[in-house]
């Protein structure tokens, strides 16, 4: 249904810092970087960011970003922890999504919420 997503930031090298960070652990990577864009995904841009003067707003809801397992949500959440991230919920399961649905919560650099997750579908 979706073909890609994209995020106002208000630092954009802050932002790639903390997304650089936390898509590594996940297998994706950067795919394209301009003046006041990035992307990532793992063939094609699925995931933008973008600095062009309009605030972000940290309530517009959360991105959930898929996960090979439990290791790999550990470890994306601890690199957005070490790359500006903010804990918004540990890594742990969350059975009121399903029986093997494990997640963490992230703030990125700008308060906007990214989910990372295994086992959702």
């Amino acid at each position: 249904m979706l073909d890609h997503v994209g995020l106002e930031v208000s630092d954009l090298a802050r932002s790639a810092a903390f997304y650089d960070a936390v898509f590594a652990r996940l297998g994706i990577r950067r795919v394209h970087s301009g003046e006041h864009a990035i992307a990532y995904g793992r063939h094609e841009a699925r995931f933008w960011i973008v600095q062009r003067g309009t605030p972000p707003a940290p309530s517009f809801g959360h991105v959930a970003i898929s996960a090979a397992g439990r290791a790999a949500v550990e470890a994306a959440h601890a690199a957005g922890l070490e790359h500006g991230g903010s804990d918004d919920g540990p890594p742990g399961p969350r059975p009121q999504y399903g029986a093997r649905y494990y997640a963490a919560y992230l703030r990125d650099p700008d308060g906007l919420r990214v989910e990372v997750v295994s086992g959702g579908h």
